[in-house]
């Protein structure tokens, strides 16, 4: 279960930070609303992620999760660019995601 609620934790960082990019500087209430909604929810589950798993691992897979996310989101939905290293940069991310997991 805590990796269930640690990828949730990591999505939700995903969605504020592509909310953060939209409220345009917090000049915009809603995505700034979902925004602050998505950073308590992400943080509330990494930590209750983090009764049962170690500091180090948690906080890689999250920040992982949510970098790698926030890349993806924003090739995808805002055009920035998808270089063939931008993706091998982001593949590391990945496979050192799977390693921590594998190695805990």
């Amino acid at each position: 279960m805590p990796w269930v609620l640690l990828t949730v934790a990591g999505l939700l960082e995903v969605v504020w930070a592509f909310a953060m990019k939209e409220s345009q500087g917090f000049t915009r209430p809603g995505p700034t609303l979902i925004m602050t909604l998505a950073m308590v929810g992400s943080f509330w589950l990494l930590a209750l992620a983090m009764r049962s798993l170690p500091l180090g691992t948690a906080y890689m897979v999250w920040t992982g999760i949510g970098a790698v996310g926030a890349f993806v989101v924003g090739a995808i939905f805002l055009g920035e660019a998808l270089t063939p290293l931008r993706v091998v940069a982001a593949t590391m991310i990945v496979a050192g995601i799977v390693t921590m997991k594998l190695a805990h």
